[in-house]
């Protein structure tokens, strides 16, 4: 019927009795007529514990053997994987990265794909075996193992698609799709029946745990439309359908939805450089320096400062991630010297509650919805950013859930029929 890529993530392999429940859905679309390939996390917590033995030996691990060690837990999946669906009668073969063809760079624990030879991959298709492949690694020219950085697996899984140019890429996950909102957080949330690439990026961008954001790069780079699955859901021999969430580049016709979706990141930090000389070359100064620390910020917000003798000032305010918070800092605090009389303040207790939806900008009156869900709840919003397609508010970090609950519901995400204006 067609050549389908399935990936598989570490929670849907953490047992034994979850590798044969595996097995046996990848054995029926084996069944179907497909030509299967299939890539693999490791083991439930394992590469965790990987890490753990790592700093149990030494607290600053070289990165090269940290990724000969991380490699290893989706080789054990590969196999465990393979043996499971022999014992169905599949025949099947595993693979490393490096033995799939997977070529990267040399960046260790964040390498990038640079190729994918896939020719033992197709001869063993030829010869009708489904193949087991390891996510998350590859070699470089150099001739060692590296891995991905977290996520790796999915971007794994979405070149291969890309490179065998398959009819069928299925993310199977914990969770049966992409919902509204974190439906722990807001149990009226539903699942959509599909998304868009640039939703998803920016969803994931804004706190919400569904897909690595390099994945997601990668597909609308490659134009491979996938869909986000549970493993957990009825097999298709117990008369289970599957169905998730279509992760695609353009919204169907009759979609009509404005916000699609709501997100929450706590784990943020807002810094503030107060009193810098408002002339050109300053701002660029003080992100150049950041950008040279490898740190990642959003919310950036440009005001007008209280002024001074020396002349008229500027605030600048900005996001990062909480953990790039001690770094940021001390880049802030070295820069301090150039500009007399600036100063860096920073706040860790807030949270960043977002809005994401295709129809955010060319519908009126979105972002006072999402303003006024948030005053009738006397939630104070300290920071104002938006693209296109999302709107983000800083809040305190106490109230970030129940900013998350009242968004959702005035936009009325939860109801089955979406709302057009």
């Amino acid at each position: 019927m067609g050549l389908v890529v399935q990936k598989f993530g570490g929670s849907s392999v953490a047992t034994a009795e979850k590798y044969r429940r595996v097995a046996r859905r990848i054995a029926w679309k084996k069944r179907q007529g497909n030509d299967v390939v299939v890539v693999v996390s490791a083991p439930g917590d394992m590469t965790d514990d990987l890490i753990e033995r790592a700093r149990s030996i030494t607290d600053r691990p070289s990165a090269r053997e940290m990724d000969v060690l991380l490699a290893t837990g989706e080789q054990i999946s590969i196999a465990l994987l393979t043996m499971a669906l022999h014992e169905l009668g599949v025949d099947a073969v595993s693979l490393t990265g490096p033995q799939a063809g997977f070529q990267t760079d040399d960046h260790h624990r964040a390498a990038r794909i640079v190729n994918i030879d896939t020719a033992r991959i197709r001869r063993e298709l030829a010869a009708g075996r489904v193949v087991i492949v390891a996510g998350f690694q590859g070699m470089d020219d150099h001739g060692d193992i590296t891995t991905l950085g977290r996520g790796g697996s999915d971007a794994s899984a979405i070149a291969l698609a890309a490179y065998l140019s398959a009819d069928q890429c299925q993310i199977f996950t914990d969770v049966d799709g992409v919902y509204s909102a974190d439906p722990r957080i807001v149990p009226t949330a539903r699942r959509l029946d599909e998304i868009s690439y640039d939703e998803v990026l920016e969803l994931a961008a804004a706190g919400a745990q569904v897909m690595q954001l390099r994945s997601v790069e990668l597909a609308k780079q490659y134009g491979v439309e996938f869909e986000v699955l549970s493993s957990l859901a009825p097999l298709p021999d117990e008369g289970g359908e599957e169905r998730g969430t279509k992760v695609v580049a353009k919204l169907s016709p009759n979609n009509h939805r404005i916000v699609s979706g709501v997100a929450v990141d706590s784990k943020v930090a807002h810094i503030t450089l107060l009193g810098l000389p408002d002339r050109p070359g300053v701002a660029y100064r003080a992100f150049k320096a950041l950008g040279d620390a490898r740190i990642n910020l959003d919310m950036i917000v440009q005001s007008a400062g209280t002024g001074c003798g020396n002349g008229p000032t500027a605030d600048i305010s900005f996001t990062c991630a909480r953990d790039d918070l001690e770094t940021a800092l001390e880049v802030c605090n070295r820069l301090l010297p150039e500009f007399p009389g600036a100063r860096v303040v920073y706040d860790t207790d807030v949270a960043k509650v977002s809005i994401v939806g295709s129809g955010v900008a060319s519908n009126y009156g979105v972002a006072a919805r999402m303003f006024e869900a948030l005053a009738e709840k006397d939630i104070n919003i300290e920071l104002i950013t938006g693209s296109e397609i999302k709107i983000s508010c800083l809040v305190r970090a106490s109230r970030a859930m129940e900013a998350v609950r009242a968004v959702h519901d005035k936009f009325e995400l939860g109801d089955v029929a979406p709302i057009v204006q």
